[in-house]
Order: structure tokens, then sequence, then C-alpha cells
């Protein structure tokens, strides 16, 4: 019996500890702060101070640091999750928005809209590897491709993304979609980019080995985030007006459902499973939870004011 109860007690100590669910991070532009949600509880579990008008969000691959435009102070402030602390600040034009950072963590990348370029951050020494003009006005967003040799770039007065090769840190081509492209996602294995137009009120389909739009898939009224589930087969869409989410079936480009969310939803992220998707309701100054596999909403997580987005580690 006593050696039972010693064996017993070894496992314990040597069982791992349960695996934490993963965090939500969502940029308030008005309240300027971060909201952290618990994604196994759906519950605010503090607030961060991120600048005074926060937009764009990011996370290295590890989850460590946060990488968020502050439209205030024309910078990109690198906050470290565990603190909650700005690690640094990193001066860029007027008017930052979307960031993105490669799969592999090397580099950030900024869409800067008053100087219509695209700001290619080092991120191990905090500096400006290269500043890249683009030809669509305003950019929104930049969005590395899986493999990191593309920035997809959409911008504001457009009707066209902008194609850079990182390797070259250039604008290499364009490739036409609807007016005022937005919200911008790739395919797991980097093969397709959809690509959110929001005056078309349509999603396109990009074929990435000939940079060709392919499809276009009809969506709602404004349409603008994008988010690709990990296995490839759904494409989330938010529409601004409509305060709703579309389901498109990537085997068929056909939307399979529509979720109704809260007002002017904006930007979202699913979380690594693709169980839950997080979409940021600017309007409502919330954050719907939808449940993937049901295709139906079963939260609402009150934030701050304005969320533009979200990113989920």
């Amino acid at each position: 019996m006593n050696s039972f109860r010693i064996l017993a007690s070894l496992l314990i100590v040597l069982s791992p500890p349960a695996l934490a669910a993963p965090l939500a991070y969502v940029p308030n532009e008005k309240s300027g702060t971060i909201s952290v949600i618990d994604t196994a509880t759906d519950t605010v579990l503090r607030q961060i101070a991120a600048g005074k008008r926060p937009r764009g969000i990011a996370a290295d691959p590890a989850g460590a640091r946060l990488y968020v435009t502050d439209a205030g102070s024309n910078a990109l402030l690198v906050i470290d999750t565990a603190s909650g602390a700005v690690v640094r600040s990193i001066a860029l034009g007027k008017s930052p928005e979307g960031v993105s950072v490669s799969a592999d963590g090397r580099y950030a990348a900024v869409a800067v809209e008053e100087s219509n370029s695209v700001s290619l951050i080092d991120t191990a020494s905090g500096q400006v590897a290269a500043d890249i003009p683009v030809r669509g006005k305003n950019p929104e967003h930049a969005v590395f491709s899986p493999d990191g040799r593309w920035l997809l770039v959409s911008a504001e007065e457009a009707e066209q993304v902008d194609v850079i090769d990182v390797a070259a840190r250039r604008q290499s081509g364009s490739i036409a979609v609807g007016l005022r492209p937005r919200g911008m996602g790739f395919s797991p294995d980097g093969q397709r980019a959809y690509v959110a137009c929001e005056l078309a009120n349509a999603v396109y389909v990009v074929d990435m080995a000939t940079l060709a739009a392919v499809a276009r898939i009809p969506a709602g009224k404004n349409a603008n985030g994008i988010v690709v589930h990990p296995s490839g087969r759904q494409v989330y869409v938010s529409n601004g007006i409509d305060a709703s989410v579309m389901v498109v079936d990537t085997a068929s480009n056909m939307v399979v459902a529509t979720i109704v969310v809260g007002k002017r939803p904006w930007n979202m992220a699913l979380t690594p499973d693709g169980a839950k998707l997080y979409v940021a309701n600017g309007r409502s100054n919330s954050v719907s939870v939808i449940d993937t596999a049901s295709a139906a909403k079963h939260a609402e997580v009150l934030v701050g004011e304005l969320p533009w987005g979200v990113v989920i580690r």
C-alpha cells in the first residue's frame, strides 16, 4: 500500500500541468487600452495601457510580445504580454494602421496610411529595415504570406492589392480586385488569398501562383474583416453595415452560413484549433464569440471603446 501511495504521488508531481487556454488581445482605439480575454471562460482578465489610439495588433509566434500600432503617437508599440509593459516604441510615419508578423517572427510589417508605404521592422533590433512605397492610397493592412515571401497590402482608396517582394524590399506588382480592399487572409498552404472589398460587398479569391483574382464571392454590406480557418475549409468575412459574419465554403466559394453579431464588426481572429471565432464590434464596444462547429454566436464580451481587432495567442 505504501509503495502504491509513493508511486501515485510521483505521478502527480511528474505529470505536466494542464495547458492554459489561449488569450485574446483586443485593441480599443478610443479607450487607449488592450482588453485581455481568457478564451476558456470568455471573460476579460485585465486591461493593458497601449498608447493613445491603438489600432492594428499582432503577436510574435511565441506569444511573448504584442505589436500594436498607436495612431496617436505614430509609433509601433512592443508590449510584453506577461507584464503588460511597453518595452519598445518604434517611430513610424503618420497614421499607422494594420500590422502583421512573419511566421518566423523575424519581421513585423506596418501599413502607414499617410505616407502610402509599408514599414518593415526587424523585430530583434527594433529598427526599421525598410520603408516600402506602395501604389494604393491610404494602406490599411499589410499581411505576410505563410512562407514570408510576399506581403499583400490593401488600401482604402484602391481597386487593387499591392504585392511586396519581402526579400527585394519593393513592390513587385498589383492584383486587381474590388473597390476599397480591406481585410485579407491566406489559406494555410499559402496557395490562395482572400480579400474583403468593402465597397464591392464581395470577397475576392487570389491565386498566389499567378497573382491574379480567380473568383468573386458576394458578401454582405461593407465586407471588411477576413480570417481563414486552420483547416482551410472555411473563410469568415465580417460585414460592417449588416452586423454579421458570413461563413464561406472554400471548396465551392459559396456562403453557407450567416451569423448575427454586434454593431460594425471589423477585424477577427480564430483560436489556434479553429473552434472559436472572436469578432471585434466597433460600435458595440464588444467582442462576439462564435462557435465554429455550429456556426452560432454563444457569447458577447464587453471590452473598451471602439475595438479595432483581435489577436489570439
